[in-house]
């Protein structure tokens, strides 16, 4: 079989086997030590910090990026993403400071400084979160904790946090994929067994036609998870020439190449910016005893006005992010510096606005899209799928499963094709965010 024969051709190369060894290694620490529990907290703590959290739609979030670990109050209870947080802000940063956008175009040593910096804010932010969290626990277990206990857990979190940032970094250097995203991913899908069966058991024990029903929802999740990967790997080739030159007796250039344009340029980044802004009402009705007709309104996660304002932010972020990540002016110069050209358009400004029509088009569909997989879980949940279950039929969860499959996929392939293997496909080769 062709998947045996390939999984032979993965253990035949040294290099491929011992990164592939120290990845699963390094998840199997990551997974242990979302088991380990805080000191001081009694399993019947434990059972009424899962059951709010189950109750909760911003703790379910976080429950889920953490893999479990939050609701478990483990060592690793803020998981990934405050270094997430912090990458995001640094991002941004390099988008509007002068010294930022330095450190950007400094190649390797800016990246280390970059690196360096996002450490520093992700300890500034565990310095925050950790109190907040540790308060939040008491609030919902009852008790009462010292000062000496608040600062000794704050430092047993924030030390768990950045061990989680080390070990993806580490992932992402002697393992395969990126480390962080796969970490993030294990998170995700280390819920989806539990989910799955319980949606399947409660399906069987309904007697009109529950495993039909089941069978259906497996049948929808799957289309959607294929039009998620439509979404991922979508893009429009732009054709650029490339002048001739001759130096000596070799002539360089007069190739035509294409510029990959992705139709969802922002990736998930809007879901993550709408979703804290649809957490706040509901944060405000967390905290109020007679919450305001407005709050209760946008704090129902399966509520009409709730899903629609959730989907025109989505559209409208992703428009945002696109503009600040994709610049068609900077691409038009460097274009313009190779002795590129697209056909037909002059080079320079023409070629840049040329870029920012086509950027203008592509992002439409492409926002419309990512909004309808976004709301996706909430029309699973109205037709009575399992809230657990329902968290896979759309949103982050999905869209980040899918972008870490494809991409850890393309770096074996891109092993095997060095070795002279085929690829990890039968006919041609896994068609990915670079390609």
């Amino acid at each position: 079989m062709k998947l045996i024969q390939t999984l032979k051709n993965i253990w035949k190369i040294e290099d491929l086997r011992k990164r592939l060894t120290i990845t699963f290694f390094f998840i199997v620490i990551y997974r242990f030590g979302c088991q380990v529990v805080l000191p001081g907290i009694s399993p019947k703590q434990l059972g009424e910090l899962a059951k709010f959290t189950k109750d909760n739609g911003l703790m379910q979030l976080l429950d889920m990026f953490s893999g479990g670990a939050f609701s478990q109050a483990s060592i690793f209870a803020l998981g990934i993403m405050p270094y997430i947080t912090a990458s995001i802000v640094i991002q941004l940063l390099g988008m509007v400071m002068p010294s930022f956008q330095k450190m950007q175009r400094e190649g390797e040593s800016g990246r280390m400084k970059l690196n360096q910096y996002t450490r520093y804010l992700t300890v500034i932010i565990l310095l925050v979160q950790a109190p907040a969290y540790l308060f939040n626990l008491i609030h919902q277990v009852g008790g009462e904790i010292s000062a000496y206990n608040m600062v000794f857990l704050t430092i047993v979190l924030t030390a768990g946090a950045m061990f989680i940032m080390w070990l993806g970094e580490k992932i992402t250097d002697k393992g395969i994929g990126n480390g962080i995203s796969l970490i993030i991913f294990v998170g995700i899908i280390a819920r989806f067994p539990s989910a799955f069966w319980s949606e399947f058991a409660f399906r069987y024990s309904n007697a009109q036609g529950g495993l039909v029903m089941f069978l259906v929802e497996i049948i929808v999740l799957f289309a959607v998870t294929a039009g998620a990967v439509m979404l991922t790997q979508g893009t429009r080739k732009v054709p650029v020439q490339y002048a001739k030159r001759i130096v000596g007796n070799k002539q360089y250039g007069g190739a035509r190449q294409y510029i990959p344009l992705k139709v969802n340029a922002a990736n998930v980044m809007p879901i993550i910016f709408a979703q804290a802004l649809m957490f706040i009402p509901i944060t405000i009705a967390g905290f109020s005893s007679n919450g305001s007709s407005f709050a209760a309104t946008f704090s129902d996660i399966n509520g009409f006005w709730y899903n629609l304002v959730y989907f025109l932010l989505i559209v409208a972020f992703t428009y945002f992010y696109t503009a600040i990540t994709v610049r068609p002016t900077q691409m038009a110069e460097e274009m313009k510096k190779n002795s590129g050209f697209i056909p037909g358009i002059k080079p320079g400004k023409k070629t840049a606005e040329y870029l920012d029509s086509i950027m203008s088009r592509i992002t439409l569909p492409g926002s419309i899209f990512l909004g309808i997989v976004a709301i996706m879980p909430a029309f699973a949940r109205l037709l009575g799928v399992n809230q657990n279950f329902a968290q896979f039929f759309g949103g982050t969860s999905l869209l980040i499963s899918v972008g870490v499959i494809l991409d850890t996929l393309q770096q074996i392939e891109t092993h095997l094709r060095m070795h002279h293997y085929d690829g990890l496909m039968k006919s041609g080769k896994i068609k990915g965010r670079a390609s």
